[in-house]
């Protein structure tokens, strides 16, 4: 999660109260001590008002501070069952806009410099091979675990050695869709009966990260987008399975719109290529905007921008009182 300074002076977390209760979700998972989402929030919200001065300036609006809550066992001795102690700190840091040249290549909490500009293009994605899963029914892919980003590296390095810049993760004899790197994955298209589609998925099966950006580009879409909103249509929202074949078939019959990950690092980026079992699909991407995304990438990320940094006060933006 992060922490912002506003234009308006303002510090402000986005959300706490969703990214503490996945915390929770996660540490069940690995059987860590529970512990009470409120007063994770109420640390945050400490930390923020002590230190967002120092590493948030008033003179630095529009900035934000990185931050990761951590959970580990501390439990004295070696065993295999779940700890009864854990330690809770919270990492801070200046983590690099990913609106520059600067993109994430190995997962939502590491940074790499090789692929100059890729951001600003859209992102190339390589569609996993065969012998790579990354998550599955009944695993922890819907966990925010550590387990859940290393096996992954092996296949993300050999995307960026072959100039790609993240790897699109399929599941499944049909090769369902389900992330891209460790960011969520949406594609904007035109149904075969012509309507216009926002489409995800589903969280049903726990494959997926129950991401915070997701929810909220998905609640966005539900209450503004019912209607057409200013020169941007209207579009229905749809969580569920998709897969490669989906995608070329839209690409192919010159239905695909756009397509776009997000997370907390890659916020909103769009997507301007797949690579699939040899076959290179080209995702439009709207030149009005540099080609760093449609028309409903560049809105959502707009909008969120608006609330994250005050210029539209909105309840998921919580302010916090400085000391």
């Amino acid at each position: 999660m992060k922490c912002y300074r506003g234009h308006d002076g303002l510090i402000r977390l986005f959300r706490p109260d969703q990214n503490c209760i996945r915390m929770r979700t996660s540490a069940a998972r690995i059987s860590l001590p529970d512990f009470d989402p409120k007063q994770l929030q109420q640390l945050i919200a400490t930390l923020a008002r002590v230190e967002g001065e120092k590493w948030l300036p008033k003179s630095e609006p529009g900035t934000f501070l990185y931050l990761r809550p951590t959970l580990i066992g501390t439990e004295p001795g070696l065993s295999l069952r779940g700890p009864k102690e854990a330690l809770l700190y919270i990492v801070a840091l200046r983590f690099p806009t990913m609106n520059g040249p600067q993109v994430v290549t190995s997962s939502d909490d590491a940074v790499s410099v090789e692929n100059e500009g890729a951001a600003a293009q859209g992102l190339k994605l390589l569609a996993s091979s065969e012998d790579m899963v990354r998550a599955w029914p009944g695993g922890f892919g819907f966990a925010k675990v550590g387990a859940n980003y290393g096996p992954s590296f092996l296949a993300n390095a050999e995307a960026i050695e072959r100039g790609y810049d993240q790897i699109l993760w399929l599941f499944g004899p049909q090769n369902e869709i389900t992330e891209a790197g460790a960011s969520n994955f949406f594609v904007v298209w035109v149904t075969q009966n012509g309507g216009l589609q926002l489409v995800t998925a589903p969280l049903k099966d726990q494959v997926i990260l129950n991401g915070v950006t997701r929810r909220s580009v998905l609640d966005l879409a539900r209450t503004r987008l019912q209607s057409s909103m200013g020169g941007v249509n209207s579009l229905e929202v749809v969580e569920r399975k998709f897969n490669m074949a989906d995608i070329e078939q839209a690409v192919d019959e010159g239905r695909m719109v756009e397509a776009f990950v997000c997370g907390t690092a890659y916020f909103i980026t769009a997507v301007s290529h797949i690579h699939y079992r040899g076959k290179d699909l080209d995702i439009p991407t709207s030149k009005a905007n540099g080609g760093s995304g449609g028309t409903y990438a560049s809105t959502f990320k707009t909008w969120l921008t608006e609330i994250k940094y005050g210029k539209q006060r909105h309840e998921w933006g919580v302010i916090v009182q400085e000391e």
